[in-house]
């Protein structure tokens, strides 16, 4: 899975303008995350199509780094999320960013972008993603 940072002016109808871009193409967005700081934005986009939203951006001139994240599912209890948390942080691995993809019986599904991501996936095991 590819995630997509984009960092746009904070100001409103710049996720609008993203969102429409990559949905009249077809991509579907799988989770996102979206924020402003004084005068900028980030933008976070976890999509299933990355080929096409790369072709959308660049076709916009909308600038965008991309990286490729793990996805791992852990228990659905107290505590799951702080152990892996904690592993990560045991080996100075650096969460960028987290997000919650949902929740089914097998568990919370997690989709990570760390600053290493081989000692991450080590560290974590057989990995989705």
């Amino acid at each position: 899975m590819q995630e997509l940072v984009i960092r746009v002016a904070n100001r409103p109808g710049m996720l609008a303008s993203i969102s429409e871009a990559i949905s009249e193409a077809g991509v579907n967005i799988e989770a996102l995350a979206a924020f402003g700081l004084d005068d900028e934005g980030m933008v976070r986009l976890l999509v299933d199509d990355a080929s096409s939203a790369r072709r959308v951006l660049e076709e916009a001139d909308i600038g965008y780094d991309e990286r490729e994240i793990l996805t791992t599912v852990i228990p659905h209890a107290p505590g799951s999320l702080a152990a892996l948390t904690q592993q990560l942080a045991a080996s100075s691995i650096n969460i960028e960013a987290i997000y919650a993809l949902g929740a089914d019986p097998a568990g919370i599904h997690l989709a990570l972008a760390v600053d290493d991501r081989d000692a991450a996936a080590d560290i974590l095991g057989p990995l989705e993603g």
